[in-house]
């Protein structure tokens, strides 16, 4: 199970420079846990970033996951968190907490109030996505009981990924 903190979801679309470079930047800053994404790529190439992005979190007992893991479930709601918590999964994603930059469109933002209600009766560790980018929003979201934050946008686009993330870490 994943300990409490930080995933980074990559999406090199994002990304001002190239993304095994942002990946290389955030593990320097702090962050073990990554979910590979990228579905858009050939299978070779997806295999080859994968590979490349396993050796820099190796580096530091860090863990790269695929986006379709099973241990991983993104939620946008109660009805899929109880589903994730009854296959068994890990942990769950729920999103989008806030507006974001990255997917505009995804949905009405849930806000912290609906997180907390949330949070508090899966019976999977909850991490909270979308919009989560500053260490306010981070405090806010494991104040209403999440086991941690994932974040996209806000490091594949930061100037300083190392920075903004020992910023959220340290939150």
């Amino acid at each position: 199970m994943v300990e409490p903190g930080l995933l980074i979801f990559t999406d090199r679309h994002l990304a001002e420079r190239p993304l095994e470079d942002v990946v290389a930047m955030a593990v320097d800053g702090g962050a073990r846990e990554v979910v590979l994404r990228e579905h858009d790529l050939p299978p070779r190439r997806r295999l080859k970033l994968a590979s490349a992005l396993r050796t820099v979190l190796d580096q530091v007992g860090g863990r790269l996951l695929l986006e379709e893991d099973p241990a991983l479930r993104k939620c946008h709601g109660l009805e899929d968190l109880v589903a994730a918590g009854a296959d068994g999964v890990a942990y769950a994603t729920l999103s989008p907490i806030y507006p974001t930059r990255s997917k505009p469109g995804y949905g009405p933002p849930l806000g912290l109030a609906a997180l907390g209600r949330m949070a508090r009766v899966a019976s999977v560790p909850v991490y909270a996505l979308g919009g989560v980018d500053t260490p306010a929003r981070v405090r806010d979201c494991l104040d209403e009981g999440t086991a941690g934050v994932a974040v996209m946008g806000a490091v594949m686009r930061a100037d300083d990924p190392a920075r903004l993330v020992k910023e959220l870490l340290a939150a």
